[in-house]
């Protein structure tokens, strides 16, 4: 048997319940995606350092869509099927709430200071805004017919609402939260994002195979680009430059330079492609493949496809975040867990108890020295080396 110790903190004078996972694929910390699983009920963490699959979380019926908080300790993500919102933790990459919304949610979006994750609910025809610090719904914003995607601008605003079959786009004001403008856009759309100076909103219109560039300050349509067949999603890098468009019914991606709204390039990919996410250095867009059950990588530099990596059935949206490092012990690859504990340092606790719950320990600590003591979680592994 082998000890592997990570992380650490420090208590003084505190009576403080502690809970402590283990194993936690992103416990050192690093860059996450985060993929939902439509038809296998399940959220794959992809590791993008390594591009392996490191968790596989169960959420609700027929996840859709999925959103990582700012501060990354949090992904958010939309149940189809039963109405509810899974709540993950990311350090220990469980979920910790679950959230009843409208009918049908199918997109997600959070503002930048992480206080709201508005949800875009198909079949009620509305939006419904959770207060991230209680994780309740705090009210239902009316918007078009069948909204299926959300976006927020970078200075938290407004929020852009894509109604499908309105033809539309709702933009909330989210300090009173209401509709203050609705905007014509192509017919079927599907997907909205927002340039990161909060300037322009593109919009995939899935059903004449185009994008419609809104200016943010009028609210008005300035440009359309022709793409692939069926766009889906779209994704914009975070210097700006460039907006990634998944093409449903092309199998591909077009990719557009947003100083002249031309695709410069097209980059084939899996069997119907539905989601599309950046990296926060810009290196990378993840592209989930419905049928191929599987993640494109792209290479934004090259425009081509680096890696393929496998995930659940069914893979429509994907978010990417970066994650905290954590005080959670976790195990090398291909090393069980078999038990774990913590180690203290310092003046004796005037009590610690500790006891496994399925893999992760529920732990008690008080403390009355007034005195620092530090404990460290430690995982025990079976020994793989031979």
């Amino acid at each position: 048997m082998r000890a592997w110790v990570a992380g650490l903190a420090v208590l003084a004078g505190l009576a403080l319940p502690l809970a402590v996972a283990t194993p936690a694929a992103a416990a050192q910390g690093g860059t996450f995606a985060y993929v939902a699983n439509r038809f296998s009920d399940n959220v794959s963490v992809v590791d993008t350092a390594t591009n392996t699959v490191t968790a596989t979380i169960t959420v609700g019926d027929i996840p859709f869509d999925l959103a990582v908080t700012p501060d990354g300790q949090r992904v958010y993500v939309v149940n189809q099927q039963d109405g509810s919102v899974s709540v993950i933790n990311t350090a220990t990459n469980t979920v910790i709430d679950t959230i009843t919304v409208g009918a049908g949610p199918s997109a997600v979006a959070i503002t930048p200071n992480g206080a709201f994750a508005y949800i875009a609910n198909l079949f009620d025809n509305n939006v419904s805004v959770i207060d991230t610090a209680t994780n309740t719904v705090t009210t239902t914003i009316p918007v078009g017919t069948v909204p299926l995607d959300v976006a927020i601008t970078p200075n938290g605003a407004f929020a852009y609402v894509v109604n499908q079959i309105a033809d539309s786009v709702s933009v909330i004001d989210t300090a009173t939260n209401t509709v203050i403008d609705t905007i014509t856009v192509g017919t079927f759309p599907r997907s909205v994002a927002i340039t990161p100076n909060g300037a322009f909103a593109y919009v995939a219109n899935g059903g004449t195979n185009t994008v419609s560039v809104i200016d943010t300050a009028t609210n008005t349509v300035v440009d359309t680009v022709t793409v692939g067949n069926g766009p889906r999603a779209v994704a914009i890098t975070p210097n700006g430059a460039f907006a990634y468009v998944v093409n449903f019914n092309s199998n591909n991606v077009s990719v557009i330079d947003t100083t002249t709204n031309t695709v410069t390039t097209t980059i084939p990919v899996g069997s119907l492609p539905q989601g599309v996410a950046i990296t926060p250095d810009g290196a990378f867009a993840y592209v989930t493949n419905g049928d191929d059950d599987t993640v494109s990588v792209i290479d934004t530099t090259t425009n081509t496809v680096t890696t393929t990596v496998p995930v659940g059935d069914n893979p429509t949206g994907v978010a990417i975040g970066t994650i905290p490092a954590s005080s959670v012990a976790t195990c090398p690859p291909g090393s069980p867990l078999t038990g774990g504990g913590f180690q203290l340092t310092g003046p004796p606790p005037n009590n610690l108890t500790s006891k496994p719950v399925d893999n992760s320990w529920d732990v008690s600590l008080t403390n009355q020295t007034g005195e620092d003591i530090a404990f460290t979680p430690y995982a025990v592994c079976a020994d793989i080396t031979p």
